[in-house]
């Protein structure tokens, strides 16, 4: 979504790069560049005025001036405005002190408030809470089956007393759904309400009609990111006639701008609480301005990655693929290939995966052409060999792979890559399970253009004389090399020399340095 605004500011800083300070006429350019990228990105134009002014302001400080790298500095400050912009800290629910807890979305039609009350039903039972949706738009066609089918794909119940379709009061439902709670001792409801195709008397009329007789703990609007600069003005519309306690961006996995995520928090005071970026009922978490910030600003968010990742993996399993690459559990096979890269998909799409990885903005148009189907393919090779060629990579010859190619449909070329990258990948992994360093990387063996590695000279080896002792190749060196020797063999091997012909008496040297009894031996 903000791939555009990222890449303006990605060009703007880059022409900061290597300049020991900056001029007011650099601070003038790069404020011109980010005011253009935030309107491009369709922020409103009181926000972009204010950040732009922030920044400029603090560029001129002495945090940028007195800076060893004032293009860092400026990167820095903008990370930080735009996390203010944001809202700053990341907004948690507020879950009442007795009864059950009461949240209430609003929003308009077409906001994705219905599937939105499912994945905030799925994320609060993953906390350990026992949540129950309530069907109040009972105006659009099919909302109360659509709310029905999405609790029973998160197993969660649905209030739903009323048909819908137009039939029946969502208030007196509201009102209900609360001794329902009480009864059945769910600890969260959840209200879904109706939407309509804009702003009008009525729906705050509903809304309010609702928010009064269940007295929400958290209201909470809806609003599709996708829609632009309207999204402020029907969030400012709904704070007047309703109120709201948080925001929840929809759809921030489209391929619109953006501009409404950075411009609500500023100009309605409200803080975004979540984010859904995906159709998948598991694709919802908490907003965290800081996040958002390092992601606009292509810094990666490895946070939220790593707490997916911990989400979707089987930790023993993972454990035994690790002790199986540092060579204590036997050794790593395609089955186990198979299982990370089974665990790897639960994450969702490889290019949302490798998006949250720190400047991979550089390389975003390969990663939006990634052809999601290749694992399948990759799958579809591995299924079609014996479990004996998959524990046991090294038995497929020619004639296996073949019958594995005719068997899943894909060439022998195929099947030769998938083999070869294997081998290759797990040589480097377990390379570094074993703390052996990244292959390429400087000062390990056999890398191009480091020592032993093809594309440069190898150092020349020293020769070995007798007894395998290296010897100098340069004559004169190795003369005095031998020369050196021969006084240590004169000196009986005694590091500070020839004592003399007769041999060291240790008691002695002991008394006469005045050293404590029996210390003689520790001289030897």
């Amino acid at each position: 979504m903000f791939a555009t605004l990222s890449d303006r500011l990605a060009d703007t800083f880059k022409n900061l790069r290597g300049k020991g300070r900056l001029s007011e006429a650099d601070i003038d350019a790069t404020a011109r560049e980010i005011r253009i990228a935030l309107l491009e990105a369709d922020v409103a134009l009181p926000v972009v005025k204010e950040f732009v002014a922030a920044v400029k302001e603090r560029a001129r400080g002495e945090e940028v001036s007195g800076a060893l790298n004032p293009a860092q500095q400026v990167v820095k400050i903008v990370h930080e405005e735009l996390v203010g912009i944001l809202g700053g800290e990341t907004r948690r629910l507020r879950y009442a002190k007795t009864g059950p807890t009461v949240i209430m979305l609003a929003g308009l039609q077409g906001a994705g408030k219905t599937t939105l009350a499912a994945k905030l039903a799925l994320w609060l039972k993953e906390q350990g809470k026992t949540p129950i949706l309530v069907a109040c738009d009972l105006q659009r066609p099919n909302a109360v089956n659509q709310l029905q089918v999405n609790g029973e794909r998160v197993g969660v119940p649905v209030f739903a007393p009323e048909p819908g379709n137009g039939v029946g009061d969502p208030v007196s439902v509201a009102r209900a759904s609360i001794e329902e709670a009480k009864r059945k001792l769910h600890d969260v409801v959840i209200v879904d309400t109706a939407g309509r195709l804009g702003v009008d008397a009525e729906l705050m009329q509903q809304a309010a009609d609702i928010r009064d007789a269940v007295q929400p703990d958290e209201v909470l609007f809806v609003v599709d990111a996708m829609i632009g600069q309207d999204a402020v003005t029907t969030a400012q519309a709904f704070l007047e006639g309703v109120g709201y306690d948080a925001v929840v961006l929809t759809k921030l996995d489209g391929d619109a701008r953006g501009g409404a995520a950075l411009s609500i928090a500023s100009i309605t005071g409200r803080p975004v609480m979540f984010a859904s970026n995906g159709e998948k009922l598991t694709d919802f978490d908490l907003f965290h301005p800081d996040r958002m910030a390092s992601r606009i600003l292509d810094m990666g968010d490895v946070l939220t990655l790593i707490e997916q990742a911990e989400k979707a993996f089987d930790a023993e399993q993972a454990m035994k693929a690790a002790d199986k690459l540092s060579g204590k559990g036997g050794e790593f096979t395609l089955v186990d290939f198979l299982e990370q890269m089974q665990q790897v998909r639960k994450l969702g799409s490889m290019s949302k995966i490798m998006g949250m990885l720190p400047g991979m903005g550089q390389f975003r148009d390969q990663l939006e052409n990634f052809d999601e189907r290749e694992i399948d393919r990759i799958q579809a090779i591995i299924y079609s060999m014996t479990p004996a060629e998959r524990e046991n990579p090294k038995m497929i010859d020619g004639s296996r792979r073949q019958r594995i190619a005719k068997g899943c449909g894909r060439t022998v070329t195929d099947v030769n890559q998938l083999v070869d990258r294997f081998f290759e990948a797990r040589k480097m992994m377990t390379q570094l399970a074993r703390g052996g360093g990244m292959p390429g990387m400087p000062g390990m063996p056999g890398m191009p253009g480091m020592g032993g590695g093809k594309g440069r000279k190898p150092k020349q080896q020293q020769k070995k004389g007798k007894g395998g002792k290296r010897v100098s190749g340069n004559p004169a060196k190795a003369a005095q090399e031998k020369e050196a020797a021969k006084e240590k063999a004169a000196a009986g091997g005694n590091p500070f020399g020839n004592p003399g012909a007769e041999p060291v008496d240790y008691e002695k040297a002991a008394a006469e340095l005045n050293l404590p009894k029996d210390f003689s031996k520790f001289l030897k």
